[in-house]
């Protein structure tokens, strides 16, 4: 494929919608960007964001085989749905039929996270891995598989929401209704929600983490306690250890299930890097099955940064039209 045509890559998330000119080889040549419309609006203002992004980027006049379009939340297995997304005001939205109206273009969609893993499985840190697993460590988790070269989606599309697998049974509450879901305990979410804890408790373990934000604990976030455990402070490097603790035994379960070689972790979260992967990687010896007497998968950084999965999906949309 290296003489393929460009494809056009979007991203669709909680915030912004943003779109990359990629050729084959995992480059991104141009880029465009626009907030995302807020939630309550309707489907069509979504997509009319789209569409400027494309035709932007379309404007170059460059040869484009595709556009791929990844977005966060449940798309059918025709690739063409989306079932429900979360942070916009899809359900059951025939993305790829409206769109294909405005844009005279082979349209593709997909999940992001499916976008993602692709992108790292052939450009990114899990190059020449036959069986990947991506975690995205956001506000939640998401994730996907690769097996053999192809994005394993499920029987209805919504395969690697690995984030609402049940590791508490009556455990903390998840915003998908069900109880003690991995996300909540080793995510954005659930670091900054112990963090803020401790604040309100008054407890003196926080000072540094109660400086960095003025005394005002609903200013917190999963970064500045990210900077504070790499400036050395005890209880954010501790946090993130429990965060870290929790994906090893996440990534356990995974294991048992696909057994794949590699699992790769991305999302916001993977930038505390070492101070989150080395616990998760001493957890997943602890808690995998028949350790000791079966091969360990590698848990690396993912290295595709936010990029990913404009990259990914216009990678797959360029794979899916030319045939390959």
């Amino acid at each position: 494929m290296a003489d393929a045509p460009l494809a056009i890559g979007i991203d669709i998330g909680g915030t912004k919608v943003a779109g990359g000119v990629v050729d084959a080889h995992g480059a991104v040549l141009r880029r465009a960007r626009r907030d995302t419309p807020h939630r309550s609006t309707s489907p069509r203002v979504v997509e009319n964001t789209i569409v400027s992004v494309v035709e932007e980027l379309l404007g170059a006049g460059d040869d484009i085989a595709a556009v791929g379009i990844g977005a966060a939340g449940f798309v059918a297995a025709d690739r063409a749905t989306v079932v429900f997304a979360p942070h916009l005001s899809w359900r059951n939205e025939p993305l790829r039929a409206a769109l294909g109206e405005r844009l005279d273009v082979p349209i593709f969609v997909d999940n992001d996270a499916n976008a993602a893993v692709w992108a790292e499985y052939r450009f990114g840190a899990g190059r020449g891995e036959s069986h990947l697993v991506m975690v995205n460590l956001g506000t939640g988790i998401g994730g996907g598989i690769v097996l053999d070269g192809h994005v394993i989606r499920g029987r209805f599309g919504i395969a690697g929401e690995f984030g609402h697998m049940q590791v508490v049974p009556d455990g903390i509450r998840c915003e998908c209704g069900n109880r003690g879901c991995w996300e909540q305990y080793a995510s954005g979410n659930a670091l900054v929600r112990e963090a803020r804890s401790l604040m309100s408790a008054g407890s003196p373990v926080v000072s540094d983490l109660f400086d960095r934000v003025g005394g005002h604990p609903e200013d917190l976030t999963g970064p500045l306690v990210t900077e504070a455990a790499r400036d050395g402070d005890p209880l954010a490097r501790e946090l993130l250890g429990e965060i870290g603790r929790w994906l090893g035994i996440g990534i356990a379960d995974l294991a048992a299930a696909l057994d794949p070689g590699t699992f790769v972790i991305g999302g916001g979260v993977s930038a505390a890097g070492e101070l989150l992967l080395g616990p998760a990687r001493e957890a997943f010896r602890r808690q995998l099955t028949g350790r000791g007497y079966r091969p360990e998968a590698r848990i690396v950084a993912a290295e595709l940064g936010n990029e990913a999965g404009l990259v990914g999906a216009a990678d797959l949309a360029r794979t899916d039209a030319l045939g390959a």
